[in-house]
């Protein structure tokens, strides 16, 4: 069985180390430079309200019953066993997935310094780093964890200081970067559609306070603190370093536009201001980098617990629930390592090429899950507690309209992607196959799972 190791430190820490990477490093210039100032603006703070409502949400089932199927258990428990099989196959795929898009964008940013190295002996060593890390009990990952998120946090809020320094000390940045060209709100609502999807993306891998709620002390007290500190964290760090960018960098400065240049990060530009160009670029370089390694390594762990649990539950192979003494689901961890090693197809299809097919195939998974969560949410108080909130520990607000408005907000987020997509069996496949595969298998399984009566007979035979 699974133990107990994770304290109220780790837990934030974890959901931050899983929302905090290349979004926000890398993508949030690109955002500012699309939508402009005012579009990106709205956009992320409309995200951030949906974020808010689902980690609420997801807070409330998991203080009332914390499990390391998290979402996945709600899902089956109360909806219906088709939509709960079918979201934990997405889950773990999504962030076995994702452990590859990570690594790959790793071996992207060490080409910065070492330009010839290897893509397949760079992969492999980071690769190897992360298994290694997650080989070692749960409290070792947590600790790890709460490092390099530590780290990612510093950089942002040493950000925002010098930010708001710029900002009051030099005459020519300001409001006035608001309304050159057409800005506010440049390209208008094709601009702002553009930067929901990103916006999106980057604050996906808050929900993994649920994941982590069967390994954490004490769930009842630390899954809602850890709920709201976690959003407060995440609204201030977005919310405010683009408003930040906004004001210090015009939005069409060409410098912005390449959102997968280190050097073109709005947080480079800012930083050379105080410091030597090329240690500005070298140090933001390495925190991007301990980023990525933050979220691959967040991946792992999350995977292999939604993998777990589905072994526990039959809806994967037994082996996949047998755990070591200390508590490690080691076989789950092998099977997602496999998934995980995709990364190493880079030598053959080009680093770049496969990052960008891995990131929207996971984004795309990872929005199917937060529909999970608020549809959960939705029926577990229609459903089970049938409005009697008295027997909850923590209660979310808002409630229906807070589920109802994340759902449709979801279902916005994912036709988006057709806003501007060009109409070719590679890009549907790209963009929409996660979708394809989720109904695929929730369909397959209604149709050829034993019905319950039919299953109650053979289990008592």
């Amino acid at each position: 069985m699974l133990l107990r190791n994770l304290k109220a430190r780790h837990l934030n820490m974890i959901a931050l180390g899983g929302s905090i990477g290349t979004g926000i490093f890398l993508a949030s210039g690109y955002a500012i430079s699309v939508a402009g100032p005012g579009g990106a603006i709205a956009a992320y703070s409309l995200i951030a309200i949906m974020v808010y409502f689902l980690i609420t949400s997801l807070g409330e089932m998991a203080t009332h019953k914390p499990t390391t199927g998290s979402f996945c258990e709600y899902s089956t428990e109360y909806v219906n066993s088709s939509f709960g099989f079918a979201m934990g196959y997405n889950y773990w795929f999504n962030w076995a997935i994702t452990i590859a898009a990570e690594i790959s964008a790793a071996t992207i940013i060490v080409k910065f310094w070492f330009p010839e190295a290897s893509p397949l002996l760079v992969s492999g060593l980071f690769f190897i780093l992360i298994l290694a890390v997650n080989l070692f009990s749960v409290k070792v990952f947590g600790e790890t964890e709460y490092i390099m998120s530590f780290l990612k946090v510093a950089v942002i809020i040493i950000f925002i200081v010098l930010g708001t320094c710029l900002v009051f000390t030099q005459p020519h940045f300001g409001a006035s970067n608001f309304t050159i060209s057409d800005g506010p709100f440049h390209h208008g609502f094709a601009g702002f559609i553009s930067v929901f999807l990103v916006a999106g993306f980057s604050f996906q891998g808050c929900e993994l306070i649920g994941i982590s709620a069967g390994e954490t002390k004490d769930p009842e007290k630390n899954i809602p603190k850890a709920v709201k500190s976690v959003f407060w964290r995440l609204l201030l760090f977005y919310i405010l370093s683009t408003l930040l960018i906004s004001l210090l960098v015009p939005f069409n400065d060409p410098s912005l536009a390449h959102g997968n240049s280190v050097e073109s990060s709005p947080f480079t530009l800012v930083f050379k201001h105080y410091f030597d160009m090329g240690i500005a670029t070298n140090m933001l370089n390495f925190i991007v980098l301990i980023a990525v390694i933050s979220a691959a390594n967040a991946s792992m762990y999350s995977s292999t617990r939604t993998l777990w649990y589905m072994g526990e539950t039959g809806q994967a192979p037994k082996i996949f629930s047998k755990t070591t003494s200390f508590g490690l689901p080691i076989y789950a961890l092998m099977a997602t390592a496999v998934v995980g090693s995709a990364v190493f197809l880079s030598s053959f299809t080009g680093n770049g090429e496969l990052f960008t097919i891995l990131l929207n195939i996971s984004a795309l998974c990872g929005f199917i899950a937060w529909f999970g969560i608020a549809l959960s949410h939705y029926c577990f108080r229609k459903k089970v507690l049938k409005g009697d909130t008295s027997q909850l520990k923590y209660t979310a607000k808002m409630f229906p309209y807070a589920p109802v408005i994340s759902m449709i907000f979801i279902a916005l987020i994912i036709a988006g992607q057709a806003f501007e997509m060009k109409l070719t069996a590679f890009n549907v496949l790209t963009n929409y196959g996660a979708l394809i595969v989720f109904v695929a298998i929730m369909l397959a399984h209604k149709l050829f799972s034993p019905k319950p009566q039919l299953k109650a007979q053979l289990e008592n035979q």
